[in-house]
């Protein structure tokens, strides 16, 4: 049986009396897409920040392709294969797309970001920023300043970005937000294109799109993981709908993104 690419044990956090990961402890499988759900202040983008290294854990370890990397800072981490997308898309609008991917194939040499402009030059950096940018369907877009682009092609641009550094691991914080319908079902598409090659952390409010992405789902409550399973035995968990207020938030089985 495969090992886990990444292995939580533990993970506790907290800001002053109030417990934003609990004890929190699940494995993510080599290739898996694994969804992150759970209320609105379950600590699921704080669990997230966390395993980039943005935030220290206070107790618990991390282990990433077998190594305890709890103690390392975010960028020896991403060294190592963890690439991270945030809530609010982090590109340079004035660079452009081409640009932008560039200097994540940069960071991920190591060179220095002293250079920026010089990587957007640079033919080899050049090969590998277009093909990253091919890979989510924006390679016509190389030449556009980022942000004269939508709010889907700037979330686009910002997977192309994460995919530039050559990543072992995504971690996606909810890379839907904001985007219209639209938007959402080509974003959706383009992840599921991603399935196999990548092992995903995806955290997401768009239920619909959880379910029709996810091989496994965890659910986080008040900062405790309640359950952790494939998408049909999360749709039915009584623990699970009890946390979503009785809502209709979790589809039923079959519905469509």
């Amino acid at each position: 049986m495969a090992e886990p690419l990444l292995a939580l044990h533990g993970l506790r956090k907290r800001f002053g009396g109030l417990a934003v990961t609990d004890d929190v402890s699940l494995d993510v499988m080599p290739g898996e897409i694994h969804a992150i759900i759970g209320p609105n202040g379950a600590g699921k983008t704080t669990l997230i920040n966390e395993i980039s290294g943005v935030l220290p854990v206070d107790a618990g370890r991390i282990l990433f392709a077998g190594q305890d990397i709890t103690r390392l800072p975010l960028h020896r981490r991403a060294r190592r294969g963890l690439a991270r997308s945030f809530q609010i898309t982090s590109i340079i609008p004035d660079f452009t797309a081409l640009e932008n991917a560039a200097l994540a194939v940069q960071a991920g040499d190591g060179t220095s970001f002293r250079f920026f402009r010089p990587a957007g030059s640079e033919r080899r950096l050049n090969e590998a920023a277009l093909a990253a940018l091919d890979s989510v369907g924006l390679a016509h877009r190389a030449a556009t300043p980022a942000g004269a682009m939508s709010h889907g092609e700037k979330r686009q641009l910002e997977l192309a970005i994460a995919l530039a550094t050559q990543p072992r691991l995504l971690l996606l914080d909810e890379p839907l937000a904001g985007a219209g319908p639209e938007e959402t079902e080509r974003l959706v598409s383009l992840l599921r294109g991603l399935r196999g090659r990548y092992t995903i952390v995806l955290v997401e409010h768009d239920m619909q799109a959880v379910f029709a992405l996810a091989d496994r789902i965890s659910v986080l409550v008040y900062g405790r993981l309640i359950a952790t399973g494939g998408p049909d035995a999360i749709r039915h968990n009584t623990e699970v709908r009890a946390a979503y207020l009785g809502e209709d938030d979790l589809p039923l089985a079959g519905a469509p993104c």
